[in-house]
């Protein structure tokens, strides 16, 4: 029996708050098949991890500590997240199962991609059949963690061998693939035949999604060869020419307003439009335009607010600390001749401060409120507003 999968490959990215994890959620529900706990707000079948600049190929593959029992130190085998991943879906190859499995990495470039990989790198050129192209050889250690985390007990004996749920590896292996020849399990032989050589490489039923925040420039760099191992995708924050195409506007989200101190409110869909248009007009000094702009859950409402102190916060240090780090003229020139203030001198954070609600009504009055969609009033609101 041969089943026939269709693994994704694919790195999202765009500008924060964009919903780059949440299009992962929808990647796996839509497209493998993984079923989402609406009680846990988790995956199924996914194993997620975050990179970041202390984050080690050991993190990754897994890795040997230390453990004190009483007066006596022993090493335990801790599988990392790739070794984690890849043993749930070997799982179920052997079980003869349909199910897909998910490897997460969300911000891969806040950690140093090329050494966390490894030489789990050449497991990422896959076959037509989405199986790996080549094979990667693995220690005993590794082997072992990875047979553990397939729910089997396994250690290595005191005469070196492995022992696969109190059985010798050898007859572990003989009676398993008797049991896949049974059942005609071509997929399960195949995965069998590598671990007897010691081999490990990625089958069709695992995919690998990962985030990338392309705006952060305090990031490690992506050379092309990892890069055109994998899909892209890329989400474009929202802007006034693609509001009517722009799926992500939910009734929850057009029921979002900004408050301001005197209590008046904004709807904060028309300033996120309006700070992107903002930002798009000074593209002449801000590299990485596309980058550098914000998406609807860039802050996050609660009950359907966002407070001005939010966007204090948040918003106006990344626009003085990130869009316009390298031009501050271009913010002293917006505010004399868009907001009309005289003799603005911006030397500080605190100075760009004291224009927040002067910014943020010009934003939001710069965008036609006809071309925002109307809200459904007779539908309940559900759902959370998070990325």
């Amino acid at each position: 029996m041969v089943v026939q999968f269709q693994a994704i490959q694919k790195i999202i990215f765009g500008s924060p708050g964009t919903g780059k994890s949440y299009r992962i959620a929808g990647i796996a529900r839509e497209k493998l098949s993984i079923e989402f706990d609406e009680v846990t707000k988790t995956l199924s079948n996914t194993v997620k991890t975050v990179f970041h600049p202390e984050y080690t190929y050991s993190d990754f593959m897994g890795k040997l500590l230390p453990l004190t029992y009483g007066g006596n130190v022993i090493y335990k085998y801790y599988p990392g997240h790739f070794l984690q991943a890849l043993g749930m879906a070997y799982k179920n190859l052997l079980e003869g199962k349909n199910d897909n499995c998910l490897l997460v990495i969300d911000e891969l470039n806040r950690g140093n991609a090329a050494a966390i990989f490894g030489s789990v790198f050449q497991l990422l050129d896959r076959e037509e059949d989405d199986w790996s192209s080549y094979e990667l050889d693995v220690s005993e250690m590794e082997l072992v963690g990875l047979f553990n985390v397939m729910g089997h007990k396994a250690n290595i004996s005191n005469d070196g061998l492995i022992q696969v749920d109190g059985s010798n590896f050898h007859i572990f292996t003989r009676d398993l693939k008797a049991r896949l020849q049974e059942n005609s399990n071509t997929n399960g032989l195949r995965l069998l035949k590598n671990l007897e050589n010691r081999k490990i490489n990625i089958p069709p039923n695992l995919s690998i999604i990962a985030t990338i925040n392309t705006s952060d420039e305090s990031i490690y760099y992506l050379d092309s060869a990892f890069k055109r191992r994998w899909d892209w995708e890329y989400i474009d924050a929202p802007n006034e020419d693609g509001i009517e195409d722009d799926n992500s506007i939910t009734d929850a989200l057009l029921k979002v307003k900004l408050i301001l101190e005197d209590g008046r409110k904004l709807d904060w869909c028309r300033c996120v439009i309006g700070i992107n248009e903002f930002i798009k007009k000074n593209h002449n000094v801000i590299r990485k335009i596309e980058d550098k702009q914000i998406g609807w859950w860039f802050i996050k409402a609660k009950n359907h607010e966002i407070t001005l102190e939010q966007v204090q916060d948040k918003l106006m240090f990344y626009l003085w600390d990130g869009v316009f780090a390298r031009n501050k003229q271009a913010l002293n020139k917006f505010i004399e001749e868009q907001l009309n203030k005289k003799k603005v001198k911006l030397v500080t954070f605190a100075d760009f401060l004291t224009y927040t609600s002067d910014l943020l009504e010009y934003c939001h009055n710069s965008i036609d409120a006809a071309k925002i969609p109307k809200i459904n009033d007779n539908e309940e609101i559900e759902g959370d507003l998070s990325e």
